[in-house]
C-alpha cells in the first residue's frame, strides 16, 4: 500500500504529465492527427462524429452491395479509405489555422493586405514538412483506394459471370426436360416449380424452341389434323 508520501509525490509528478502546455507546443501536438488520423489503424478520432461514421460506411454497402466477406472487407476498406481522405481539407485547414495563431503578431510594420499574405507564407514555410506528408498520405490513401476498387470490382464482375453461367445452365436443363415432355406428349402438365427449377414457363419455353426450332412441328400437325 502506498503511504501518503508516496501518494503525494505520485500527484506532483502528475502534474508534469499533462502534455504541451504553451501555445507552440498545443500547436505541435494538435499536427499528431496528420499521422494518426491518416495512416493510424483507428479510422475514427476523439473529435469524429461516430453517426456520420456510420451512415458513411452504410451508404458504401448500400451503393456496392457485397456479398461475402472477401466483397465486405473490401467495401469497408473502401468506405475508412474515403473517411480518411474527407479528413485531409480539414487537417490542412487546421494546420494554416495553428500557423496563424501561432505567427498572429509577426511583421507588423506591413500593410495589412501583404501581412496576410506573409504569415500564410511563414506558416507554408514552418509546416512545410507536415504539409508535404499530408498530400503524401493522400497520394497513398488514394492508392489504396483504387486498388481495393479494382479488386472488388473485379470479385463482383467474376461473381456475376459464374452467377449467369450458372443460372444459364439450370435454364438449359429445364429447356431439355420441357424438351422431354414434349416429346412424350406430357408437356402441358410440365412446370418448372414442380421439376425444382426458378423460371417461369415462358423463360423454359422460349430456350426450348432456341434448342430445338422444330419442337412444336409435328405436334401442331397432329392436332391440326
Amino acid at each position: 500500500m502506498s503511504t501518503p508520501a508516496q501518494i503525494a509525490a505520485n500527484q506532483k509528478n502528475a502534474q508534469f504529465s499533462t502534455g504541451p502546455t504553451s501555445p507552440e507546443g498545443k500547436a505541435a501536438s494538435s499536427l499528431n492527427a496528420v499521422k494518426t488520423g491518416l495512416t493510424g489503424r483507428t479510422v475514427l478520432l476523439p473529435g469524429d462524429d461516430a453517426a456520420a461514421y456510420e451512415a458513411h460506411v452504410q451508404g458504401f454497402f448500400t451503393r456496392h452491395q457485397p456479398e461475402g466477406d472477401q466483397e465486405r472487407n473490401l467495401v469497408q476498406s473502401l468506405a475508412d479509405t474515403e473517411w480518411r481522405l474527407l479528413r485531409i481539407p480539414a487537417l490542412e485547414f487546421g494546420i494554416y489555422a495553428v500557423g496563424r495563431l501561432e505567427f498572429a503578431n509577426e511583421f507588423p510594420a506591413e500593410a495589412s493586405e501583404s501581412r496576410k499574405h506573409l504569415i500564410e507564407a511563414k506558416v507554408f514555410l514552418a509546416y512545410q514538412r507536415q504539409l508535404n506528408n499530408l498530400s503524401i498520405q493522400e497520394c497513398r490513401l488514394r492508392r489504396h483506394f483504387d486498388k481495393d476498387a479494382a479488386a472488388l470490382r473485379q470479385l463482383q464482375e467474376s461473381r456475376i459471370r459464374e452467377a449467369r453461367a450458372r443460372r444459364q445452365s439450370l435454364l438449359n436443363e429445364a429447356a431439355r426436360q420441357y424438351i422431354a415432355a414434349v416429346h412424350e406428349e406430357r408437356h402441358e402438365l410440365w412446370e418448372p416449380d414442380e421439376n425444382g427449377f426458378e423460371f417461369s414457363m415462358e423463360e423454359v419455353e422460349v430456350r426450348a424452341l432456341e434448342i430445338e426450332p422444330d419442337l412444336f412441328a409435328e405436334w401442331a400437325l397432329e392436332n391440326a389434323a
